[in-house]
């Protein structure tokens, strides 16, 4: 396989970093806005409240449980919670 190839392939694979940064910000927007802790929000969640800061930091892919979970302890629709 050429060079270039392998190289457009390795990017390719590498996560987008920037769509869980703009999620976890959106998570933390909602959350403050709300006036809830991390811990509270893991709480309610039934998330564990390093998991809740992780995903803020954008460090977490999150499943699509957990972000229907999110959802409905911010008290916002999916489309709500992605408009980021």
């Amino acid at each position: 396989m050429h060079k270039s190839s392998l190289i457009c392939m390795r990017q390719y694979n590498q996560p987008d970093q920037s769509l869980r940064i703009k999620f976890g910000n959106r998570v933390r927007e909602l959350r403050k806005k709300l006036g809830l802790s991390q811990e509270e929000l893991g709480f309610k969640s039934n998330i564990h409240r390093t998991y809740v800061g992780a995903v803020e930091r954008g460090e977490q892919n999150v499943s699509l449980d957990n972000i229907g979970r999110l959802a409905k302890h911010l008290k916002v629709s999916l489309s709500e919670l992605f408009k980021m």
